[in-house]
């Protein structure tokens, strides 16, 4: 997976324009923001398609251990709870490697990763499936969080958004994978 150099206006969503604008805010002089400005900012009218990850790298291989998985993620996943989790426990082995990249990508850059896929519900209406990873870290170092947001868009309207992303026969069509720099956030 190749990721184009973005600039914020890529982005569709408002909240994930909001979160992205927070994200710099808590910036300032650190390589990347601290994960206690997340703990101390009120996320509850946006927590339904957040879900916040612990890098864990004691392995032989990075891991992404879910702490929190908002109702609209849950659901698209099929599983009522991911929390304690692993990503890889979650996401279907034959699509694991695909989807694990952009979390790789934002460990190594430390820059916000954007990504839109193209899945297909169970009416086989084409949804899509845009997700934010941004970078966070306990020490202002290196990346060891990442609060992810997800959004859903149909343009038919409607969608069944229940087992989303468990049920797909294929893997999600990609459309955009977008490194957002932190000079074009100016």
């Amino acid at each position: 997976m190749e990721f184009a150099n973005g600039r914020p206006d890529l982005i569709r969503a408002i909240n994930q324009r909001w979160l992205l604008k927070f994200w710099k805010r808590c910036l300032g002089a650190t390589n990347v923001p601290l994960w206690q400005a997340v703990e101390a900012e009120n996320l509850s009218r946006i927590s339904a398609n957040l879900s916040f990850l612990d890098v864990d790298t004691t392995g032989f291989s990075e891991r992404y251990m879910i702490r929190f998985t908002g109702q609209t993620i849950a659901r698209a996943y099929g599983k009522i709870d991911c929390s304690g989790k692993f990503l890889d426990e979650v996401i279907p082995p034959n699509h694991y490697e695909a989807a694990q990249t952009p979390y790789r990508q934002t460990v190594q850059s430390a820059c916000p990763i954007y990504t839109i896929h193209d899945v297909t519900d169970s009416g086989g209406r084409i949804v899509h499936y845009e997700r934010l990873l941004l970078p966070f870290s306990s020490d202002g170092a290196g990346v060891d969080r990442i609060l992810a947001s997800f959004e859903f868009v149909c343009v038919d309207g409607g969608f069944d958004s229940h087992e989303l992303l468990k049920a797909q026969k294929g893997r999600p069509v990609l459309r955009l994978s977008a490194t957002i720099e932190r000079q074009a956030m100016a």
